[in-house]
């Protein structure tokens, strides 16, 4: 059902009524505009290039693990019949919108329906732009942010692998993309930053950017104090990318993890001109449905507990790709025995393990350790400052570890576990 949108004036009237009726402190301004603002809410598992939205589909997604959908304005009452959120795409929902006359009086119409229906999660606004477009999507960004604060305005950016011409920035890869990042924050302003990036090439290759990237990210979400989303391969488009299997994705879910992300999507769900998708063109699910079923589950159970916590250190064990660091010696995490640096030339498989740290205040209480081999398992003891629990993703349950400080864990290929300083 939809409702008649109450203007901001009128609900703070509302919100001071019912306060003085119960007895209650009257929420400052601020803190009511601030609660109205757009909340990740549960950890953000989506993807690239579905089918058209139908019962039958959203089934297919719930079943599957997923919790963000792609819709029109049309087809958000099937996403709130299925318990799914809604990234709408429009043709409105463009900067040329902002004319000032008939276009602009749709957009706002558009808004007006959609900006108090239950399902509504977000506006899907732009692919990939260049840094010269920034101030006319930052435009629109900005008056959607006034017209619906509650909901986010989405835009996803290019990999740092892309062309100066593309980044609309000069320089070596580093540079360029530091400043496509830094341009984009103070232009456009995003409430959540979000990026693809492929990593899975032809003859068993793998990208040499893949950390580089992340970690370029995960610092200027950091920054900014905003959550981040990783856009991962899931198959082919072109004869230069191969098709990841099981193993590989869950090396994409896990590092994405580790990293600090409160989001994934997958490209692609569906496509007729791409290969091993995660369904087919008619609809029936693929081999690797049955994989993200359980990964994506996985993201979300580890992804709420890291929720509230700040992602404060990403640790490479062993090969050292760009972009990335060393364990320090006063790190309260680590693993026992260690695993002795080496060389890393790419564009050969990256080894050995992620230790990541996660805290309040600077003081770290949860660790992930990562198995960065997606072609075999691995067992490893983590040691921590106090006696340990360990994650179990499919449950959602902590266990302590009988061996107090140490948590002995057994990794998957590409497969990582979340423990924590016993509480």
């Amino acid at each position: 059902m939809h409702h008649a949108r109450t203007s901001m004036s009128t609900r703070r009237t509302l919100v001071l009524l019912i306060a003085l009726v119960a007895g209650v402190a009257v929420p400052a301004a601020g803190q009511e505009e601030a609660a109205m603002r757009w909340q990740i809410g549960a950890p953000i598992v989506t993807y690239w290039a579905g089918p058209a939205m139908t019962d039958a589909f959203a089934e297919q997604l719930v079943a599957g693990g997923w919790n963000l959908a792609w819709c029109t304005a049309d087809t958000l009452d099937v996403l709130q019949r299925h318990g799914l959120r809604g990234l709408l795409h429009d043709g409105l929902l463009r900067p040329e919108s902002l004319d000032g006359g008939e276009r602009q009086a749709q957009l706002d119409a558009l808004i007006e329906r959609v900006r108090d229906h239950p399902a509504l999660y977000a506006y899907h606004m732009r692919d990939e732009p260049g840094a010269s477009v920034f101030p006319e999507w930052g435009r629109l960004v900005a008056y959607l942010r006034e017209k619906d604060p509650a909901h986010l305005a989405y835009i996803n950016l290019f990999p740092i692998y892309a062309s100066n011409e593309q980044l609309g920035t000069q320089g070596d890869p580093v540079t360029a993309y530091r400043e496509h990042l830094r341009r984009y924050m103070e232009i456009v302003a995003p409430e959540l930053i979000s990026y693809d990036h492929y990593h899975f090439a032809t003859d068993g290759r793998d990208g040499a950017q893949y950390f580089l990237n992340l970690a370029m990210i995960r610092q200027t979400a950091l920054d900014a104090g905003v959550p981040f989303l990783n856009i991962v391969q899931a198959c082919t488009w072109t004869p230069s990318m191969r098709i990841p299997g099981p193993d590989e994705m869950r090396f994409l879910v896990y590092t994405t993890l580790a990293y600090g992300a409160q989001g994934i999507s997958y490209y692609v769900y569906c496509h007729p001109n791409h290969e091993g998708t995660i369904a087919n063109a008619d609809g029936t699910t693929t081999p690797k449905y049955d994989a993200l079923s359980v990964l994506n589950r996985e993201f979300v159970a580890i992804a709420s507990e890291l929720q509230p916590l700040q992602s404060l250190g990403v640790y490479h064990l062993g090969m050292l790709p760009d972009g990335c660091l060393p364990l320090p010696e006063d790190s309260p995490f680590r693993v026992d025995p260690p695993v002795p640096p080496a060389e890393y030339t790419p564009p050969e498989k990256v080894k050995g393990l992620i230790l990541s740290t996660f805290g309040r205040d600077d003081r770290a209480t949860h660790v992930m350790v990562v198995n960065l081999d997606y072609l075999a398992g691995a067992t490893t003891t983590v040691v921590g400052p106090g006696p340990l629990e360990v994650f179990d993703a499919s449950s959602g349950q902590w266990s302590p570890s009988p061996d107090g400080e140490r948590a002995t864990v057994t990794l998957e290929p590409g497969g990582g576990r979340l423990l924590r300083v016993g509480e």
